[in-house]
């Protein structure tokens, strides 16, 4: 029996071509060993013991190297990160890093910049792709958003101000990413179906239909079915003191079920127009001690800031890298001073 991995068994049985697979048997042609490289980082031993097999995974460390990148917005921020030479995924990690403080959606204006240290991942001396954004700066309407990657004791990593303070809100503005606000929060909307006055309590994100819909804070699944004009709906308790609400939805995400817990941004659902609604389109609602309250505009609360006693270490850590920023932008700035004139 093989003991530890119960997807390891299952990828097993579907390998591809290309996937690369050693075999050592025993002077009577029984299996002693199989090697399994599973990527270029990772390799996988399964041997034999006295009561089936056991797994041994062994991972090669890639080597890393610090890259910078910067660019001012003309069009669209995916258009400038590609000319800047930022691939998909480092564009995705700069909005996701910002996208508490930035509404990537309806914010971004020609003049806006950014500048963004990164690794790139090497292995052997052979180029295997981009690593974390390490360091960034986003200036959004002149006002400058800077962003630290630090990693704490426990191993995870969050991004944090240069004082300390995480970017990490407790929740996200959007539960859709790269969505059209169709409806507003508003008290006295006209219902676009039942044609007479009714409080649209949440904000309405046109999207098509499959599009993913993001959880936007911790928390538990309370409700999960049909609930009337709402069409298929989700509830997500978070805490004692807020909740959010998902309507609409095409289908839910057979991962969770009623009393399931929830990361932020984990895939709960899919956009849809089930129940009341005139297209495909994500209705979501915010709640604080069960009163609605505008989803764009609400305070949210932030989440745990680095604690006092790694302050320090943190501050020598990324200085150099918050410098490098620093450096970059007066440096733009200078070569913008000297064109204009």
């Amino acid at each position: 029996m093989l003991h530890g991995d119960k997807h390891l068994r299952k990828e097993l049985t579907r390998l591809y071509p290309g996937k690369t697979v050693k075999f050592l048997l025993n002077d009577q042609g029984g299996l002693e060993k199989l090697v399994y490289e599973r990527s270029r980082t990772e390799t996988i031993a399964v041997s034999r013991e006295e009561d089936g097999f056991d797994i041994e995974k062994v991972f090669k460390q890639p080597q890393k190297e610090l890259h910078q990148a910067s660019g001012t917005v003309e069009s669209t921020l995916y258009i400038a990160g590609k000319k800047a030479g930022l691939s998909d995924s480092l564009v995705m990690q700069l909005t996701d890093i910002f996208a508490w403080d930035i509404d990537f959606s309806r914010s971004i204006h020609p003049g806006d910049s950014f500048n963004v240290l990164y690794e790139k991942l090497y292995l052997d001396g052979e180029y295997l792709g981009d690593g974390a954004i390490v360091a960034a700066e986003f200036v959004n309407q002149g006002k400058i958003h800077q962003a630290l990657r630090f990693t704490l004791p426990d191993g995870t990593s969050e991004y944090y101000t240069p004082e300390g303070k995480t970017l990490r809100k407790a929740f996200l503005r959007m539960p859709v990413k790269s969505a059209r606000i169709s409806s507003r929060f508003n008290l006295h909307r006209r219902h676009p179906i039942l044609h007479r006055i009714r409080a649209h309590k949440g904000v309405d994100y046109a999207a098509p239909v499959g599009t993913p819909v993001h959880a936007t804070g911790d928390g538990k699944i309370v409700y999960r079915g049909w609930k009337g004009g709402y069409g298929r709906v989700i509830i997500l308790q978070h805490g004692r003191r807020y909740s959010t609400l998902y309507a609409h939805l095409h289908r839910f995400n057979s991962r969770f079920k009623i009393g399931s817990k929830v990361r932020q941004g984990d895939v709960i659902a899919y956009v849809g127009r089930s129940g009341l609604a005139s297209g495909p389109h994500l209705h979501y609602e915010f709640r604080i001690n069960g009163i609605h309250r505008d989803p764009l505009t609400v305070p949210l609360p932030e989440s745990t800031p680095i604690p006092k006693a790694l302050l320090a270490v943190f501050k020598q850590q990324t200085s150099p890298l918050l410098a490098t920023l620093e450096s970059s932008r007066q440096t733009a700035l200078a070569r913008q001073e000297i064109q204009g004139e």
